[in-house]
């Protein structure tokens, strides 16, 4: 499109979304943990592995950014309209380099997907079957995701930096239409955010865990309802603990929403209470420890930052189409 038919108007930089986020967190919190732990979520039931999942979208993502590099922007259906998905070819070093994990790990995992025919080599082409689109193609996701997109403009527009609302068919519809795109700047929000929180708590499965602990309290504590500063809606969060009678989540119920083993959940919740994550109440529930706003605080930091990038780029890109 020509420079003289964009709506300067409507254009917006990463600062506004980054102070629009922090002021106004208390009315988006939710959405925003929820649609975290849905991904995560569904990155685990893929394989019962979160690392595979990650290795396969870590591939997908290098061939997102060549088709960046030569100006090819594919459509959701033109992506998955093949019989599989050609990959770049790719080293077990840059994986291991990418998502920071030992190379005997990252050797494993990529055999075994290669065993059961998800990832296949002919020849010199490197390719990821069709039958693992069900675990890698974004159908539920894409919804979610243009829905908390416009939970964002509605905020935009109320705030003036917007000149009109943006709902969730729009966002849904630009997404699909600019594919390749779009879902290689959710890439580069997700991955290095995750990737980040696997070095934290040590492996994705303890931070899932752990996210799941977190979404528990968000979405049973009444008082954060009118908190709109995220340093306030965080101390309000933090402020309950065992003392309090306050209901957690146990390891059986955390089981049953994630997947993970409940002997899993319970080793790893060992591992969170030893570095004062969590606590454990006398019905052996776990919940948040305070200690988490400066464990965890600066880290989220950057994870604002990689967001208010995505919402700025795909805001941009509707003022531009």
């Amino acid at each position: 499109m020509e420079l003289r038919n964009l709506d300067f108007t409507n254009v917006v930089n990463e600062e506004q979304i980054h102070s629009v986020i922090l002021n106004h967190y208390g009315l988006i919190g939710r959405e925003w943990i929820a649609h975290q732990w849905i991904w995560l979520n569904g990155i685990y039931k893929s394989f019962d592995d979160h690392i595979k999942f990650f290795i396969i979208i870590s591939l997908v993502e290098k061939t997102l950014d060549f088709y960046h590099q030569v100006n090819i922007t594919k459509s959701y259906d033109e992506y998955y309209a093949s019989s599989y998905l050609q990959i770049d070819k790719f080293t077990i070093m840059e994986l291991c380099e990418k998502l920071k994990l030992p190379k005997e790990t990252i050797r494993r995992k990529v055999f075994e997907l290669e065993e059961v025919g998800v990832i296949k080599r002919d020849k010199k082409r490197v390719i990821i079957d069709r039958s693992a689109f069900p675990f890698v193609q974004p159908i539920e996701q894409i919804p979610l995701t243009a829905k908390y997109l416009s939970k964002i403009a509605e905020l935009l527009f109320k705030e003036k930096i917007l000149t009109k609302v943006i709902d969730t068919k729009t966002f849904e519809k630009i997404i699909k239409k600019y594919f390749s795109l779009c879902w290689r700047w959710f890439y580069k929000m997700q991955i290095p955010t995750f990737i980040t929180y696997q070095e934290v708590f040590k492996d994705l499965t303890t931070f899932h865990i752990w996210g799941t602990i977190t979404m528990n309290q968000v979405f049973n504590l009444k008082s954060i309802n009118n908190i709109k500063n995220y340093d306030k809606w965080i101390d309000e969060i933090l402020s309950t603990s065992k003392e309090d009678n306050y209901p957690g989540v146990s390891a059986m119920s955390i089981s049953d929403m994630t997947s993970i083993p409940r002997a899993t959940v319970t080793r790893k919740c060992k591992f969170l209470i030893n570095n004062d994550y969590i606590e454990i109440n006398n019905r052996k529930q776990y919940l948040l420890r305070k200690s988490n706003k400066y464990t965890i605080g600066p880290f989220q930091q950057e994870v604002f930052k990689r967001k208010a990038k995505f919402i700025t780029r795909i805001l941009n890109l509707i003022t531009s189409s």
